[in-house]
């Protein structure tokens, strides 16, 4: 049984999950806490929760993170865009000695990427990458079967896409970034209302930006799926999918990408966790 960790900008959730990708438990809280050791209190008493709700006679051996990025040295180090509070935390080393057993910690979408590549909507395809669109926008690729990581554990981020060059400032510092047009935290800065409360227009704003981006990233990658989770994304649903999808058919006239498509991540809520235990196994 591997314990499950999912780390974003609005909600940590813990749970375990067996080898078949079955989440037998499940705990969720908002991410928030004084300060690096204030938020780190609240993840170790969400996982003390989940370990104290565990079935009779289960060992957990392992824990696999999902964790926003950036992250320096695969994980050693982790800087979440939209967690402040934690800039080079040692998240891993730091749940090792709470938890005495094996922690792998890798970038939530990459989690994501193995979980729908596992049991989700990227079953069978050896090349896709996996999107989350919630607090902030995150990728995972995966190309010739095998997850990218990059020099340090970062590859896929497609949040820092430019999907407009003189669009809003992002948290990472440069101007037009996906994350900065088309995240939970950007919705709710260009309209003044959260995004479960966005109209059509802007649920088709965000749907085309990131159908955008996948444009790029099935033209320079040679893909043809995008599986896109996170709680903006599968909030806003059909209107989102297909406004997506609408951008990608005109910006990827390639011969090997014209037939690229959009569509939901099967795993629903889910996804994280079990991205997060995929990260443990595949370790």
């Amino acid at each position: 049984m591997a314990l499950a960790l999912d780390v974003g900008g609005t909600k940590l959730a813990a749970g375990l999950v067996d080898h078949t990708g079955t989440v037998l438990v499940r705990h969720q809280v908002s991410t928030d806490g004084s300060g690096a050791e204030g938020l780190w209190g609240t993840v170790a008493a969400l996982v003390d929760g989940v370990l104290a709700g565990a079935p009779e006679g289960v060992t957990v051996d392992r824990c696999g993170v999902g964790c926003g990025g950036p992250m320096e040295g695969f994980g050693d180090r982790v800087s979440p865009v939209n967690i402040p509070q934690w800039r080079g935390f040692p998240l891993r080393d730091r749940l090792a000695g709470l938890l005495g057993v094996p922690v792998a910690l890798d970038n939530d979408a990459k989690a994501l990427a193995l979980a729908e590549g596992w049991l989700g909507a990227a079953v069978g395809c050896p090349d896709f990458i996996a999107m989350v669109v919630s607090t902030g926008v995150g990728g995972g690729i995966v190309l010739n079967g095998r997850l990218l990581d990059g020099a340090e554990g970062n590859a896929g981020h497609i949040g820092h896409v430019i999907v407009e060059p003189d669009g809003h400032r992002c948290g990472c510092g440069a101007q037009g970034c996906l994350e900065a047009e088309a995240s939970g935290t950007a919705i709710a800065a260009i309209t003044g209302r959260p995004a479960a409360e966005a109209t059509l227009e802007m649920v088709e704003r965000t749907g085309t930006l990131v159908g955008r981006a996948v444009a790029s990233v099935a033209n320079l990658l040679d893909l043809q799926l995008a599986v896109v989770g996170g709680s903006v994304a599968l909030g806003f649903g059909a209107d989102f999918f297909a406004a997506a999808q609408r951008e990608l058919a005109a910006r990827a006239q390639l011969g090997f990408s014209t037939s690229a498509i959009v569509v939901p991540a099967g795993l629903g809520a889910d996804g994280p966790l079990i991205g997060a235990a995929a990260v443990a196994w595949r370790a």
